[in-house]
């Protein structure tokens, strides 16, 4: 009788675990939980064969991106150049020891090997296959998708890929989730975005370019019910963006245009007589983001930085239209 009813309380502890499932499993298991984990790259698949514990994040918002997952990178690139922890404001304080700051587009290969990682990751990046090779041989390295090259892989993509090799795939997509949703609400608050053609420019050092419709930041836009500038879309890109001249400013006009000065001031935008000329100039339907932390929000276009730059720049646009 005894032996029966020891059987019977060791079932009831089986069933009883089973339906706590992971909650209450030991650490071990915990760990093991979603791995293996293979992600397809444009090198092939990656796989991960345990719960990474020492992460090198070198593309662009790939560090944001592994914060936002609840990973810390023990190294991290900043493209941004913000400083300190290589974050913008709007993820502040979400690491407990600061990153070890890796170059962006020559990284220091010794002191990524320093680093001791078993997990890289260069999601969001040139798709340099010189590159990526160097990196694999210091540790897994999960680079950008098929057509990813030239810093393309989108938002949705990257988030993705990095919670798959993180092993949350399930808090990826709630991520991509909540942010859909904020988008839509944001979108359904302004009707007077839907259907009007935008253009997203740069004025630099070098002079003005477009970005085309496959980059990051005119696709933040779209999610708002802008359309493209046609006429950007017909010229030819390189990489995410087309040069445009002085002389054919005219381009970028739309019924609203968006100008980032890097390295510039809106005052030296203002001082160009052809984009004084610029009809959506001359009507007021223009916006020069000069606020630091506005523009990176709106260029980083990480999960963290998304939040951030819905609530700052949607008032911007809606003044303007």
């Amino acid at each position: 009788m005894r032996r029966l009813f020891a059987i019977f309380a060791g079932l009831a502890m089986l069933l009883t675990a089973a339906c706590q499932g992971t909650a209450d499993a030991p650490p071990d298991a915990e760990a093991a939980a979603g791995f293996p984990a293979t992600i397809a790259t444009k090198f092939g698949d990656v796989t991960v064969e345990s719960k990474p514990q020492r992460v090198v994040a070198l593309g662009w918002g790939d560090a944001e991106t592994a914060l936002a997952l609840g990973v810390q990178p023990v190294g991290a690139s900043d493209w941004l150049a913000f400083g300190g922890e290589g974050v913008g404001p709007w993820a502040k304080g979400r690491y407990t020891t600061p990153p070890v700051i890796i170059g962006t587009l020559e990284p220091s290969y010794e002191q990524i090997a320093e680093l001791a990682p078993d997990l890289i990751l260069d999601v969001k990046s040139s798709g340099d296959p010189a590159r990526h090779e160097r990196l694999s041989a210091i540790a897994p390295t999960v680079g950008v998708p098929e057509g990813g090259d030239n810093y393309l892989t989108s938002a949705d993509r990257q988030t993705t890929m990095i919670a798959a090799a993180l092993g949350v795939p399930e808090q990826g997509d709630q991520l991509l989730q909540d942010i859909d949703r904020a988008f839509a609400d944001t979108a359904a608050a302004h009707p007077q975005f839907k259907d009007k053609t935008i253009t997203v420019a740069a004025f630099t050092s070098e002079g003005w370019g477009a970005y085309v419709s496959a980059a990051d930041r005119p696709k933040f836009l779209y999610r708002l019910g802008f359309v493209p500038n046609p006429a950007i879309e017909k010229e030819r890109p390189d990489g995410f963006s087309v040069r445009v001249s002085n002389e054919r400013l005219d381009l970028l006009d739309g019924d609203l245009l968006i100008v980032q000065p890097i390295g510039k001031t809106a005052a030296d935008v203002m001082k160009i007589s052809t984009f004084q000329a610029i009809p959506a100039v001359r009507d007021g339907r223009y916006l020069i983001l000069d606020d630091s932390a506005v523009r990176l929000a709106f260029s980083l276009n990480s999960p963290l930085s998304i939040r951030y730059a819905l609530d700052t720049v949607t008032p911007l646009l809606a003044s303007r239209l």
